[in-house]
């Protein structure tokens, strides 16, 4: 029974080894762009070759562990192994590379040298990247706003007992299944041709920096406040009826119930709802794209004459990959993009839970 357990322990460590030591080399070739090809009729390349044999290593590694009180555990691990493992591959791994090519002058092919920070550092001067910063954070702060308003209202209009109420739920979310390129395109014509001829105004509201902005902001409104709103409407739902019914005894107005009873009842909805509303804003990017392109004149910021007045960073980030193609440049802006996503989001879900608390 020991031989046989030491023989599996032994057979399990091998097969671990083998197995991170082969993704590491698959790593190793993608970061180098080491290209090893094998002919066997068709063409093989090892890297990927390397990354296949590594998993299924590392799988069989786990399963020839000699335990028994964990061995529900290695079993829920091989079924959850391909999940886990296109989550490695297509989130964790390729952020581990992004890091590394954010510190090169990486050209979407290959780079030539290490710059160190030098990306992060020329991004800071760059007075297109800082506007399109600043004009992120105030878009995110007025949808989170106006996003959570408009949802909540409609949801108190669609928990009510009025005929049709189905048919408004329905009606209310439909633009959320409009994909964010088409929907820009469609608010384009809007602004560009119909509400010119309504109004008779010879200009469009993206003729204007200023006008183009708010016409994004109501563009994402209308897109995302249906999706908000059927999240407020569960909420809503879980609300005691004996706690309404005993307020409504007790004389309470509605207003009073709704601020009294609902809204601190609800404390976690609002805080889940908030959490969508910031990181969806911050990431915005289709609209922007079909609705404006970006463009907008900005006359003077950090004395200099912009041509992006409308460019989120989201869009600046594209930009500068696949319009500049400077990728690494790109990489090193998306990483501050992740790390000041990141920071806002915890620092939010911080104050929300805590204020669920003193509700």
């Amino acid at each position: 029974m020991n031989e046989n357990t030491t023989g599996r322990k032994t057979l399990s460590l091998v097969l671990l080894i083998l197995g991170l030591v082969l993704l590491a080399a698959a790593l190793w070739m993608d970061i180098t762009k080491t290209y090893v090809v094998v002919d066997l009729g068709t063409k093989i390349a090892l890297r990927g070759l390397f990354l296949v044999l590594g998993a299924l290593l590392i799988l069989a590694g786990l399963y020839y562990i000699p335990t028994v009180m964990h061995h529900r555990t290695i079993i829920n691990i091989i079924f959850l192994f391909p999940l886990l493992f296109t989550f490695a591959v297509t989130v964790i791994v390729p952020m581990f590379v992004g890091v590394f090519y954010s510190f090169t002058d990486w050209n979407g092919v290959t780079y030539t040298r290490m710059v160190g920070f030098e990306n992060y550092a020329a991004m800071f001067k760059e007075a297109a990247f800082i506007w399109s910063l600043l004009l992120t954070i105030l878009f995110v702060v007025i949808n989170m706003l106006l996003v959570n308003l408009v949802a909540f209202l409609l949801a108190l209009l669609c928990t009510t007992k009025l005929k049709g109420v189905g048919f408004f739920r329905a009606a209310y979310f439909l633009p959320n299944l409009i994909g964010g390129i088409v929907l820009g395109y469609i608010w384009q014509f809007i602004f560009s041709n119909v509400l010119t001829t309504i109004l008779k105004s010879p200009h469009s509201a993206l003729a204007s920096t200023n006008t183009a902005f708010i016409a994004i902001i109501v563009v994402y409104v209308w897109q995302y406040a249906g999706y908000i709103m059927l999240i407020y409407i569960n909420g809503l739902a879980t609300v005691p009826k004996d706690v309404l019914e005993a307020a409504q005894i007790d004389g309470a107005s509605d207003m009073t119930t709704l601020f009294q009873i609902k809204i601190p009842m609800i404390a976690a909805t609002f805080t889940i709802c908030t959490f969508l509303t910031l990181t969806s804003a911050f990431k915005q990017f289709d609209v922007n794209l079909a609705l404006t392109n970006g463009v907008g004149t900005v006359r003077d910021f950090m004395g200099q004459r912009l041509s992006n007045g409308t460019q989120m960073i989201a869009l600046n980030i594209y930009n500068t990959a696949f319009a500049r193609d400077m990728y690494g440049y790109a990489q090193a802006k998306a990483i501050l993009f992740f790390i000041i996503l990141a920071c806002v989001s915890l620092i939010q879900v911080r104050i929300s839970n805590k204020r669920e608390v003193e509700m």
